[in-house]
């Protein structure tokens, strides 16, 4: 048994040889449903190579990544985690805001963030932990 771990929630399958599921768990954590032209979500499609399925089973892992996704596993291959493509990752990141603050220069004097709107910033932070 190995545990999935995804951006919408934790799954326990039944994985055999790295990350081979059964159709139905390959679908169940992917969203992707096996069928003759390949992976398929709606109306798109993933083709897959022919040793990444077979014996009803999918290699979740070849899959994910042929998306572009990262895959991460624990040495025992009894944890698994389909990340993010980076892509979605930067979409998410784009419309965000960093929140307002005021920190002192080495000489003392403040600086705001919102006074360099408009400017490319770089943050350099640092922690002792």
């Amino acid at each position: 048994m190995a545990t999935i771990l995804t951006e919408s929630d934790a799954f326990t399958v039944d994985a055999a040889n790295g990350l081979w599921l059964a159709a139905a768990d390959a679908a169940r954590v992917t969203g992707w449903a096996i069928k003759p032209e390949g992976m398929c979500r709606d109306d798109q499609c993933v083709s897959l190579p022919s040793t990444a399925v077979g014996a009803g089973r999918v290699d979740v892992e070849a899959f994910w990544r042929r998306l572009g996704n990262p895959v991460l596993y624990s040495d025992d291959h009894g944890t698994w985690v389909l990340g993010a493509g980076a892509e979605k990752r930067n979409a998410a990141l784009a419309g965000l805001m960093a929140p307002d603050f005021t920190l002192p220069d080495l000489s003392g004097t403040p600086h705001t963030l919102s006074d360099l709107r408009g400017k490319k910033v770089l943050l350099v932070t640092w922690a002792s932990w």
